[in-house]
Order: structure tokens, then sequence, then C-alpha cells
């Protein structure tokens, strides 16, 4: 999860919100037929709950390079020859790396490693002379994504 990207959703959301909620109140809320106002402030409510909801689902997706680098990237595996548990999280994942030998067809065969956070439910995956689907950044060989 990026916790960046969701604390700039949640902010700008509220922002947005705020405004609506001045509008609102400034130029709406005297217009309105009497008895109409807790309506409107359950709708607007529910209106801040589902932009907040849609934010968060959409920060959660991959940048757009990640993307991309799903779409176009060079697809190969690694194989790993090393595995150092860095440390564990607060969320029952641990951080580790992994070094790893790169195989690209086409290539010649690289070696590198990456720091990744390992899942509960990958970590029987994760083993030393295990094997991993990678897509490789033609531009870039150095960047890599792990194909879980």
């Amino acid at each position: 999860m990026d916790h960046a990207r969701i604390i700039r959703t949640v902010l700008g959301v509220t922002a947005a919100y705020l405004i609506a909620l001045g509008a609102w109140l400034g130029w709406i809320v005297p217009l309105t037929p009497p008895g109409t106002v807790p309506l409107q402030v359950i709708t607007l409510v529910g209106l801040f709950g589902t932009f907040l909801g849609l934010g968060m689902l959409l920060a959660q997706r991959p940048t757009r390079a990640d993307r991309k680098l799903r779409r176009h990237g060079l697809e190969g595996w690694a194989n790993i020859e090393a595995v150092h548990p860095l440390q564990r999280t607060d969320h029952c994942t641990e951080i580790t790396e992994l070094d790893l030998e790169l195989v690209v067809p086409g290539s010649e065969t690289y070696y590198g490693s990456i720091v990744f956070d390992v899942e509960p439910v990958v970590k029987p995956r994760i083993t030393v002379g295990g094997t991993l689907s990678i897509r490789v950044d033609p531009t870039n060989r150095d960047r890599i994504m792990l194909c879980l």
C-alpha cells in the first residue's frame, strides 16, 4: 500500500469537501425550503464518504510506470540465490533482501538484489533455489518487477 498516495487522496477529498461545504452553507442553504437541511447534510456526508472511498480505491492502483512495465516489460525469470530477512513490519510482512540471478531470453544472465516486502501468502515461494517470474524494463535492466 502506498501510504503517501492514500494521504494525498484523503487530504484532497477533504479539501474539496470543505470547499463544497462552505459553498453550500454560504449560497445554497439560504435558498432552500425549510425542513430540507437535514436531508442535504446526509447527502453531503454520503457524497464525502463515496468520493473518499473511490479516491482511496484509485490511489491503491499501481503507478503508471509499474503498469507500463507490466505491459511492455521483457518477460524473464529470476533464480533466488540468497534470502536475507531484514526486519518484520507491523502488518505481518517481512522486509527481505533477495539475491537473484536474472535471466531474460535474448540477453546474457546478470545478477542483482532487490528489497521486497514478503507477505505470508507468498513466503513459501521465496526460497533459495526457487524461480520467480519477472518483468524487466527494456531501457533500464536494473528496473525489475516480480510477478507473483
